[in-house]
């Protein structure tokens, strides 16, 4: 059992790096499209929550 958990420990956190590396690495190679898609996407979402504050 002790032998499970020290390679649990030792593997756990250098999976975690790499998957946080490999997020990072394809968030930085975005495309301007990909970009430009998100940046829509974030405007509509602020209109939609603007108007619903909105007193009517």
């Amino acid at each position: 059992m002790g032998a499970l958990w020290t390679a649990v420990t030792i593997i756990g956190p250098i999976l975690l790096i790499g998957i946080i590396v490999f997020a990072w690495k394809n968030n930085r190679d975005a495309s301007r499209d990909s970009i430009a898609k998100a940046d829509r996407g974030a405007q509509k979402l602020q209109d939609e929550i603007e108007r619903d504050q909105t007193p009517v």
